[in-house]
This record gives structure tokens, C-alpha cells and sequence, in this order.
């Protein structure tokens, strides 16, 4: 019997008998192109070293003998599955989905299988997720933390690769690729200040999440910066309140001395706040999204958000996790910090002073 797998690099033998006619194996193949046969596995990993000429013989060889490596004899030699993980919170949320589906494309072109997994919210369930995943004896993993301690991956890291994305893990030292959630907080809460806001809310999940906090301290920088008074009633934080971020909407909205503008820390409370801001009837409240997500730009008024780039950060994830896997030994810095972009569409509510509304036309 064989097995017509998806072409794996550094993969050798096919599954099957050598004795069957219609098996070829390395060694036949490294025949046929006068190579050794460790060349022609660095053909297939697509090794930058060897030169134009052997590797179109080796292609020539390849194609002639209709060579498909072995996926599963990779695994027993190796001790680890050609396959990647990748561990977030939530597949569906736009953020990860994004990040994920780059992870994907990087993983694509080594000829690797990525196996996804969500977390959900509850940090107590992190482990188990985590090492369900692991036990599938994978080649690297990206992962998002949700709990306060990632120590139980240090035996892991021993023997695998890991990159962590959004959040930097607790515990342990290693790989994250995050975003610059305190500059772009700043930035965002600054933009809605000098629209006249003076009375900014900040919406956001528990700060037990990292990204929360670091967000949380840059609408407090912005506010500092400003001179605004810094007031807690204006923070709502999901589990704290054990509400929506719709609800709280609606809560702060109905105060006595209610804001004028919202600063939503994620994409997920984002799509909880625009619908109940219609549902009031408030479209002069003024509003900025971390994080972007599809048809923001078509509400009405299009929501002005912090674009964090998803993409460019699976992307970027899933390339240092490939060097981690290619070269363990080498010597990079463990974090990466990405930029992030003010995109203006207009959903800022410039607010026009309580005396100039009363003046006469």
C-alpha cells in the first residue's frame, strides 16, 4: 500500500515496501541525480547552499521517479510530527482568525500542517488545552497566554520551539511577538482628547490580561499628558462588572455625569459597544477600537480604530518560530514589539461646547 502525502521537506522515505515497483526512495532518487542522498534531502528543505545545477538535478530526479516522501517515517526519525500548533483564546474572534490564517500561509510553504486549537477565557483551562495540543508531538508552537503563569512550559521549551503572540508569557523566558498596546492606547485616547473629549471611558476585559493593563496605562499616559483627571468610574471592566461591554455601555451612558467618548481596548468589546450605542440612539458619542475588524469602515459613521495588524503578526510569529526550529542554537532577542497604525475614519464625535450649542444660528 502507499500513501500519496503532501510533499514535506527533509522527509525521506515514502510509505511502503522498497521492493515495490511503484515506490522510490531517496537513495534511488540521489542515484538518478549523482548526489548523495543527504543533498537531495537539502534539495527538498529547500536549503539556500546548494547550488542552481544540483538542485534542478535533484527536481529532474524527483519528478521522473514520482518520489513523495514519507511523512510518517519523518515522524519516527525525528521524534516530532511535521505539523505545527497553534493555541488562542478564541479561532473566531478577528484578531486571532487573521493571525492565524498568516500562520498558515508561512507554515504552507515549509509544507507544514498547522493544528488549531481555542483556549477560550478561563486561564484555569490554559494547561490543559495547551498540553492536549502538545501531545500531538508537534515541531513548534504559537500560543496565546490566558492564565498568570506559563512556568508548566518550561520542560517543552527543552525540547521544542515556542513563540507566545499578543501576550508575552508569565514564568518563562521565550519568543512573543506583541504589539505596542501602551503607545497605541496613548495614541488613540490623545485623538479623542483633542477632539474636546474630557470625559474619555475606557471599556475593556480583566486586567488579569496583559494587553488590558498595558492599554489601560496608556489611556491613563494620554490623560496625564493632557492634564485630564484621571477617573476610575469612567473604567468598566468585563469581569469585574460581570456584564457585556454593551451593558456597560448603556450603564456609563445612563450616569449622572455620563462620557463623551469611549476608548474599547479590543475588537470583541467593539463589536459590543457599536450595537448598543444604536440601540440608544447615541451616534454623537465619540468612539476608538483597539483593534480593527471587517466592516468597521462601513458602519455609520465608520469606526476610527488602532490597527494592530494581525496578519503582520502571525506572520512575523510563525517566521521566528520556523528560525527557532531551523537553527535552535542561535541567539535572537525574545521580543518582538510591532507597531501600530491610528486609522481616522471618523467616528470621533468632535464635541462642540455646551455654550456653543446655545448660541444663536
Amino acid at each position: 500500500m502507499t500513501y500519496a502525502g503532501t510533499l514535506v521537506p527533509g522527509a525521506e522515505l515514502h510509505w511502503g515496501s522498497e521492493s515495490d515497483d511503484h515506490v522510490s526512495t531517496m537513495r534511488q532518487v540521489a542515484a538518478v541525480a549523482g548526489v548523495s542522498a543527504k543533498t537531495v534531502s537539502r534539495v527538498l528543505r529547500n536549503d539556500r547552499y546548494v547550488s542552481d545545477d544540483v538542485r534542478l538535478r535533484v527536481e529532474r530526479a524527483v519528478a521522473e521517479l514520482q518520489y513523495v516522501p514519507n511523512v510518517l517515517a519523518r515522524t519516527f526519525r525525528s521524534g516530532s510530527d511535521s505539523a505545527i500548533g497553534v493555541a488562542v483564546p478564541d479561532i473566531s474572534d478577528p484578531f486571532f482568525a487573521a493571525l492565524t490564517h498568516a500562520v498558515e500561509a508561512v507554515a504552507r510553504v515549509r509544507g507544514s500542517a498547522v493544528i488549531v486549537t481555542s483556549l477560550g477565557d478561563d486561564g484555569a483551562r490554559e494547561r490543559a488545552g495547551v498540553e492536549a495540543l502538545l501531545g500531538r508531538q508537534l515541531a513548534g508552537l504559537i500560543t496565546t497566554p490566558i492564565s498568570q503563569d506559563q512556568s508548566y512550559l518550561g520542560p517543552w521549551l527543552a525540547r521544542m520551539a515556542i513563540v507566545f503572540v499578543d501576550r508575552p508569557p508569565r514564568g518563562i523566558r521565550a519568543d512573543s511577538v506583541i504589539e505596542d498596546d501602551v503607545g497605541g492606547a496613548r495614541q488613540a485616547t490623545a485623538h479623542l482628547l483633542a477632539h474636546g473629549h474630557r470625559r474619555v471611558a475606557f471599556i475593556g476585559d480583566s486586567l488579569e490580561i496583559a494587553t488590558t493593563a498595558r492599554r489601560l496605562k496608556g489611556y491613563r499616559d494620554a490623560l496625564r499628558e493632557a492634564e485630564v483627571a484621571f477617573e476610575p468610574g469612567l473604567v468598566a471592566l468585563e469581569a469585574d462588572a460581570g456584564a457585556t461591554s454593551g451593558e456597560l455601555v448603556v450603564r456609563l451612558l445612563s450616569s449622572a455625569d455620563p462620557p463623551t467618548a469611549i476608548f474599547s481596548s479590543n475588537a470583541r468589546c467593539s463589536l459590543g459597544i457599536v450595537p448598543a450605542l444604536q440601540s440608544v440612539g447615541r451616534s454623537d458619542v465619540g468612539l476608538i477600537s483597539f483593534g480593527d475588524f471587517p466592516l468597521a469602515g462601513a458602519l455609520r459613521p465608520p469606526l476610527t480604530v488602532v490597527d494592530q495588524d494581525s496578519a503582520r503578526v502571525g506572520h512575523v510569529a510563525a517566521t521566528r518560530l520556523f528560525e527557532r526550529i531551523d537553527r535552535p542554537e542561535r541567539r535572537l532577542k525574545r521580543q518582538i514589539v510591532l507597531p501600530v497604525t491610528l486609522v481616522a475614519r471618523g467616528s470621533c464625535a468632535e464635541l462642540v461646547p455646551q455654550e456653543a450649542s446655545t448660541r444663536p444660528a
